[in-house]
C-alpha cells in the first residue's frame, strides 16, 4: 500500500485516512472494557484530541513543549499523542516499568509539562517524585477517584483527571479551532516529534529526537516495502507504546494504511485476547514466539501414538513445501495435496491459538531462532524479521512478504544506506541500498552504520554523544555486527556484547546462546567468557520442565538460594548443554553453567524493555557465582 505523497507530519497520516481511505465513521480503535470489546471511529478519536488540544493551548502549552506519558498501551495513549503531534509539542513517553529515580531523571532531562498516568501504582510512583520536578505543571491522571492519593499532600503541579481535560477542552475547542488548525499547519517535517529514551544497556538514558518525518517517511517506506498490508487489516497491540517499535510498526503504521488497533489487555491475557480479536498481524518480539513454537511442539511430541506420528509427518510435509516455495518452483500436485492435509490435521489447530486469521507476523526487538522462523514458515505463518534502533526510528530494514530468508532481517528500505565498516580500521566494505538490492550478494563482517530518512536528529542535551553517534560524513553508527547475506541484512551480535576470550578469539553471544536455546529445558541462556580461557554460562531452566520432570511445587522456585545446585537437575540440563555443544566451534562451547531458580528479569533490573540483557548489570550482580565457574571443574 503507497501513502499518499503529501503527507508529511504526524497529524497528517490519520488525516489522510479520513479525507481518502474510510469514513470519519470508521472504527479505528477496539478496546476492551470490562468484557466488552468496544469499537471507537476515526471521528471520535480527533474529536477528543481536538479537545485536548484545546486543553493543551488553554493551560499554555506551545509548539516545543514537551508533554509527559506514563501509561500502558490504549485508546488514552493515542487522544493524547494525536492533541499534542498537531499543536507541534512532543511526546515525550516513559516507559511503564521504570523506576521513580528514572521516571524522575527523565522528566527533568525532557523539561516534560504535563504527565497523562495510566494507573494508581503508576500515580504512585510519580508523586514520590514529582516535586523534584520544576517543569512539572499538571499531573492527569486517566482514571477518577485518584484524590485518595493526592489528599494531604503539597504538591507544586496540579492534578486534574484525563476525562475532566477532556471535557474542560470540550468547553473551549471552538474558541480554539482556528490556533489547532493553524498550528497542524505550521509543522514542519523537521520539527521534533518525540522524545524516545533508550533502554540503557549500559550508562544513563539517552533522548533520541525524532522528527515528524523521520516518522513518516518510515511508514511510507515500510509501507511500500510491505505491500500486502491493507486498510482492512487488524494489529493486535501489545508491545509497549513507549516503545520505537510499537509506535511506528503499529501505531503509525495503522494511521497510514487506515488499519485498526485493538490493544491487548495484558501479556498473560494475550492468548486469549488473540482468539477474541483475531487479527490479521501483530508485531512481537522473538520470546513469544520461541513460547508457541516450544509448546506446539510439545503438544505434538507428548501426545504420543498415531497423534505424534500425524505431528512430525506434518512438520516434514510443511518443511518439504516451504523450502520448494521459497526455491520459486511449483510444489506439485501431490506435495500440494499432502499440504493441505497437514494442515487441516496439525497446521490449522497451531494457528486457531492466534485467531486463525493471521496473514504474518513482524518480530523484532532482538535476534529470532532460525528453527523458530522456519517453524512458522512451514505452518504458513511468515515472520518477517525487521531490524532498526530507537535512532533509526525502528525499522530500516525487514523482510519482504515474498522472500524469506530465515536469520537475516531483511532488504533495505527506501531512502536509506546501509554500510558494512570494518571496526578497527574504519575501512567501509560495501554500501547498499533498497535499489541495489541483488538476492546472491555477500558481504564481509563488520559494524552496521546506516544513514537516510530514518535517523535521529540527535541526542537531547547531549551534543557531544550525538557527534559519537553520527560521524561527520552522517553515518550514525548502530553498534551492531552484521553482513550482507543474500543480498539480506544480518546481525551477528552487539560490538558492546562480544566477549574476546584469554587467547583473542572474538566470540558474539547472541548465536551461541540461539543454539543452546533450542533445548526445551533451557528458558535463558547468559554467556560469560570475556578475557576468560574458556565460555560458561548461566542458564535459566524452563520451570514448566522441572516441574514436569522432577514433581517440583511452586515452593521450590520461592526458595531464597539463587542458583539451583541439585546434581540432577545440573545433569538433566548438561545432557542438552553437551549435544548441542557440538554445532559450535570448540572455544564458543560451554565449558561450565549455574542453574539460576528464577528467570532475569526488568524488575530486578537485569532486562530492558525489549528483554535484552543488561550485561554489566548481570555479570557484577553474580560476580561470585561467575568466579566459582573458573574455580570449579569443567564439564
Amino acid at each position: 500500500m503507497n501513502l499518499n505523497k503529501d503527507v508529511a507530519t504526524v497529524p497528517e497520516l490519520i488525516r489522510n485516512v479520513v479525507k481518502n481511505i474510510h469514513p470519519d465513521s470508521h472504527t479505528f480503535l477496539i478496546d476492551k472494557v470490562k468484557d466488552t470489546w468496544q469499537e471507537i471511529s476515526y471521528r471520535e478519536t480527533l474529536d477528543k484530541a481536538d479537545a485536548l488540544s484545546a486543553w493543551f493551548l488553554d493551560i499554555g502549552i506551545k509548539k516545543g513543549d514537551r508533554l509527559g506519558l506514563l501509561i500502558e498501551n490504549g485508546p488514552d495513549y493515542i487522544y493524547y499523542d494525536q492533541a499534542l503531534q498537531q499543536i507541534g509539542a512532543v511526546n515525550a513517553s516513559i516507559y511503564p516499568t521504570l523506576t521513580e529515580a528514572e521516571i524522575e531523571y527523565i522528566l527533568n532531562d525532557s523539561g516534560s509539562k504535563t504527565l497523562l498516568v495510566g494507573n494508581p501504582f503508576l500515580l504512585r510512583k510519580v508523586l514520590k517524585v514529582a516535586n523534584n520536578c520544576p517543569d512539572l505543571i499538571r499531573i492527569i491522571p486517566a482514571f477518577n477517584e485518584f484524590d485518595k492519593y493526592t489528599d494531604g499532600l503539597n504538591l507544586s503541579a496540579g492534578v486534574i483527571s484525563f476525562e475532566d481535560a477532556i471535557a474542560e477542552g470540550k468547553a473551549v475547542v471552538e474558541q480554539y479551532r482556528m490556533k489547532i488548525n493553524i498550528a497542524r499547519e505550521g509543522i514542519l517535517p523537521s520539527d521534533l516529534s518525540c522524545l524516545i529514551y533508550t533502554s540503557g544497556t549500559t550508562g544513563t538514558p539517552k533522548g533520541v529526537m525524532l522528527t515528524h518525518s523521520n516518522f513518516v517517511e518510515t511508514v511510507r517506506y515500510g509501507l511500500d516495502q510491505i505491500s500486502i498490508v491493507d486498510e482492512n487489516d487488524l494489529f493486535l497491540s501489545f508491545l509497549p507504546l513507549s516503545h520505537v517499535f510499537e509506535r511506528c510498526a503499529t501505531y503509525y503504521i495503522c494511521c497510514g494504511a487506515g488499519c485498526k488497533i485493538a490493544f491487548a489487555q495484558s501479556l498473560e491475557l494475550l492468548a486469549k485476547n488473540l482468539m477474541e480479536v483475531k487479527p490479521t498481524i501483530m508485531n512481537c518480539v522473538p520470546r513469544l514466539l520461541e513460547r508457541i513454537h516450544d509448546k506446539a511442539n510439545k503438544n505434538g511430541m507428548s501426545a504420543g501414538g498415531m497423534k505424534t506420528k500425524i505431528f512430525l509427518w506434518a512438520m516434514d510435509i510443511g518443511q518439504k513445501y516451504r523450502k520448494v516455495k521459497e526455491s520459486g518452483k511449483n510444489p506439485g500436485f501431490i506435495l500440494t495435496r499432502e499440504y493441505k492435509i497437514a494442515h487441516k490435521l496439525v497446521f490449522s489447530k497451531i494457528i486457531e491459538k492466534t485467531g486463525g486469521r493471521l496473514k504474518f507476523l513482524i518480530s523484532g526487538g532482538g535476534a529470532l531462532p532460525r528453527n523458530v522462523g522456519e517453524f512458522f514458515g512451514n505452518l504458513g505463518v511468515p515472520i518477517l524479521e525487521g531490524f532498526g534502533l530507537t535512532e533509526t526510528t525502528g525499522p530500516m530494514a525487514v523482510t519482504e512478504f515474498e522472500r524469506q530468508v530465515y536469520g537475516t532481517v531483511g532488504r533495505i528500505l527506501k531512502g536509506t544506506e546501509t554500510a558494512i565498516q570494518n571496526i578497527e580500521t574504519g575501512k567501509i566494505y560495501t554500501i547498499q541500498t533498497h535499489d541495489s538490492f541483488d538476492p546472491e550478494f555477500e558481504s564481509e563482517e563488520g559494524e552496521i552504520i546506516i544513514r537516510g530518512v530514518c535517523v535521529m536528529k540527535g541526542y537531547w542535551n547531549k551534543p557531544e554523544e550525538t557527534k559519537v553517534a553520527i560521524d561527520a560524513d552522517g553515518w550514525f553508527h548502530t553498534g551492531d555486527i552484521g553482513r550482507f547475506h543474500k543480498g539480506y541484512l544480518q546481525i551477528t551480535d552487539r560490538l558492546k556484547n562480544m566477549l574476546v576470550n584469554a587467547y583473542g578469539k572474538n566470540i558474539y553471544p547472541t548465536p551461541v546462546e540461539n543454539t543452546y536455546l533450542k533445548s526445551p529445558k533451557i528458558e535463558q541462556v547468559f554467556l560469560v567468557g570475556d578475557k576468560r580461557e574458556y565460555v560458561t554460562a548461566i542458564i535459566v531452566p524452563s520451570r514448566e520442565g522441572l516441574q514436569e520432570t522432577f514433581g517440583l511445587t511452586e515452593q521450590y522456585f520461592e526458595q531464597p538460594e539463587q542458583f539451583i545446585s541439585d546434581k540432577q537437575v545440573t545433569d538433566w540440563i548438561g545432557q542438552d548443554i553437551k549435544k548441542l555443544s557440538n554445532e559450535l566451534a570448540k572455544f564458543e562451547r560451554i565449558k561450565n553453567f549455574k542453574v539460576k531458580r528464577n528467570p532475569f528479569s526488568m524488575e530486578e533490573g537485569e532486562m530492558t524493555v525489549t528483554l535484552k540483557a543488561k550485561r554489566k548489570v548481570i555479570e557484577n550482580k553474580y560476580a561470585g557465582a561467575i568466579d566459582e565457574m573458573y574455580v570449579e571443574e569443567a564439564l
